[in-house]
């Protein structure tokens, strides 16, 4: 007989996040003419500079640099932006975009990324763990809910904006021994009789 247990999403919420699924991309702002005098500082954006629009205006913090990129956090969304997109100004770094169109880009990706993913869920996919190994396969789709069987023979249900897709396939941000806890804790209490 096959257990059957669904991990809640408060408990694992950041656990069952997928990585990539924080940053969405959005597409590239035009970058802000920089003026005829900047300072070394002004040149390069920096981990945990506001960002600003060409009018000033406030558009979010930057929260990493990696790889050539920049996430930025409007307070709403968090849209990944190549650094060559920034421009500069005398407040600091600049986008040819508002908060409110940054939004916008990057909820259109978010939404657009839910979209590729959620068509790679499907039953016998397997879905990957953080390190690589396989840790369960798709059993079946409920709504916002994917059942997931174990190689223990168990089941459970996770919510799909805790499935993302990369190279390998499906995965979640958890390693072998955190998904096997994970639905260790799920697992109903067994009673003596």
């Amino acid at each position: 007989m096959t257990k059957f247990a669904s991990i809640a999403v408060a408990a694992l919420g950041a656990a069952l996040l997928p990585a990539a699924g924080h940053a969405q991309t959005a597409p590239a702002p035009a970058a802000t003419p920089a003026p005829a005098a900047t300072s070394a500082a002004q040149t390069a954006p920096t981990a945990g500079a506001t960002v600003f629009d060409g009018s000033g205006a406030e558009v979010g913090k930057i929260e990493t640099i990696s790889g050539g990129n920049a996430v930025v956090f409007t307070g709403t969304n968090r849209a990944t932006i190549p650094l060559t997109s920034f421009g500069t100004s005398p407040k600091g770094p600049t986008l040819g975009m508002t908060r409110t169109e940054l939004d916008a880009a990057a909820a259109q990706a978010s939404a657009a990324a839910a979209g590729q993913i959620r068509a790679k869920i499907v039953p016998g996919a397997p879905v990957h763990g953080s390190a690589g190994a396989v840790l369960a396969t798709v059993k079946q789709v409920n709504g916002d809910q994917v059942v997931l069987a174990t190689a223990k023979g168990s089941a459970v249900s996770v919510p799909i904006a805790g499935i993302g897709a990369n190279d390998q396939g499906l995965f979640v941000s958890m390693t072998q021994a955190e998904f096997d806890a994970a639905v260790a804790a799920t697992a109903p209490a067994k009673t003596s009789k």
